[in-house]
């Protein structure tokens, strides 16, 4: 199994410095690599591999100094990362999807640097909780669990004013949790985040509502900002930091949820929601009377649902819940969503009339009534007990 750790890093005043050198640098790279190839095609249509950009390093780091500071390794990392970035690029293109161009890294969008081998140009210390990095030196790490399994790759990363260290492990033992001898179907709300076949109701904090008018406020006051002033940069930062409280509470609230459901059932079984296509924007619809015209499609109600499914962040549970099933040993199963909502428990009759209200569900055949999202989470459960049975 594979797991990433990450941990708060505590430089000092010198390394902090550093730190914002490093990145800068790996930057810099980044972006003359992605202008080369960029150039290198308007011009001749030539497509340049990384091959070829990894064997200029040894020029690059020979010409600038302040290069040659940093680990080989490390920029043939970022290299690799552009090169996966075009091959992206290149292969949407292909399949005629939304290709989504390779973009230039400013300043405020390029704030990591990762190192592929532990042991070239990066070392982790877990016995005095430190990290060696190659150009900074030995840095606290604020190590607050043990590390299990091989390190294998080394990444620092800027999250605002602080700097988090991710060490990704391969080999880590998974920790078994005892048999429950229960099982569990799980059905995603925005009422409440979670309903489970057994009638729990997991609320929905619905953290960015709550937080609104403060994010609201620090963006006003960055639109007030004179580009390029002084206070511009501060005001970015906490209108960044506005956006991380919100998603620091909405995941550790997910990792709260995730586990107490891990423990205490041994089959977990969800949708498996295609959710970016959920939060797609309306379709405009043409006026067929009046060409260059558009008839009302919801759209102002599709955007509120769309704000409200990233608020209860259903992929970023689902995604949690599912690696703290498999870290316990426990049965995971993703089942076909259509139907689970409106089709009868009972008869197996389907119509989206059977669903009169959100809480409610009503079998327009049988007369069957029950608690719609209840409902909809015995449902889940029977067909994914139903592909369980048939894999056996």
């Amino acid at each position: 199994m594979r797991r990433a750790y990450v941990f708060r890093l505590r430089p000092t005043a010198r390394q902090h410095v550093a730190l914002a050198a490093c990145v800068e640098a790996h930057r810099e790279l980044y972006s003359a690599a992605w202008q080369e190839r960029r150039d290198a095609w308007s011009h001749s249509k030539t497509r340049i591999s990384y091959g070829a950009q990894s064997a200029q390093l040894t020029e690059i780091r020979r010409i600038r100094p302040d290069h040659r500071a940093w680990s080989f390794s490390s920029q043939q990392a970022t290299l690799r990362r552009l090169d996966k970035s075009f091959d992206g690029f290149f292969r949407r293109v292909k399949c005629g999807q939304k290709a989504g161009y390779p973009r230039f890294k400013g300043a405020a969008r390029f704030d990591s640097v990762e190192w592929p081998k532990d042991g070239d140009g990066v070392r982790w210390l877990p016995e005095v909780k430190r990290v060696y990095l190659q150009g900074v030196g030995q840095v606290k790490v604020e190590a607050h669990r043990a590390v299990l399994g091989r390190v294998k790759t080394i990444q620092i990363k800027r999250v605002g004013r602080r700097w988090m260290l991710v060490l990704s492990c391969d080999d880590v033992p998974a920790s078994p949790l005892p048999a429950t001898g229960r099982q569990v179907g799980i059905d995603v709300g925005i009422a409440r985040l979670a309903t489970t076949s057994d009638g729990e109701h997991i609320g929905n904090p619905r953290w960015a509502r709550i937080a609104a008018h403060r994010l609201a406020a620090a963006q006003q006051r960055l639109a007030r900002a004179r580009r390029g002033g002084k206070n511009r940069a501060a005001r970015r930062e906490t209108v960044a930091a506005r956006h991380r409280e919100v998603a620091n509470q909405r995941k550790d609230f997910h990792h709260k949820q995730a586990r107490a459901l891990a423990t205490r059932y041994d089959v977990l079984v969800v949708e498996d929601l295609q959710i970016a296509n959920m939060v797609r924007r309306a379709k405009p619809v043409a006026d067929p009377e009046d060409a260059g015209r558009y008839v009302a499609n919801g759209a102002r109600a599709k955007s509120g649902l769309n704000r409200s499914i990233s608020d209860a962040g259903w992929g970023g549970f689902l995604a949690i819940l599912r690696a703290r099933a498999e870290d316990a040993g426990r049965v995971w199963i993703e089942v076909d969503p259509r139907r689970t909502s409106d089709g009868c428990e009972n008869g197996g009759y389907a119509a989206r009339e059977n669903r009169i209200t959100q809480t409610e569900f009503v079998c327009q055949s049988c007369g069957h009534t029950a608690q719609a999202d209840e409902h909809a989470a015995r449902n889940v459960l029977r067909a994914g007990l139903a592909l369980h049975t048939h894999a056996a």
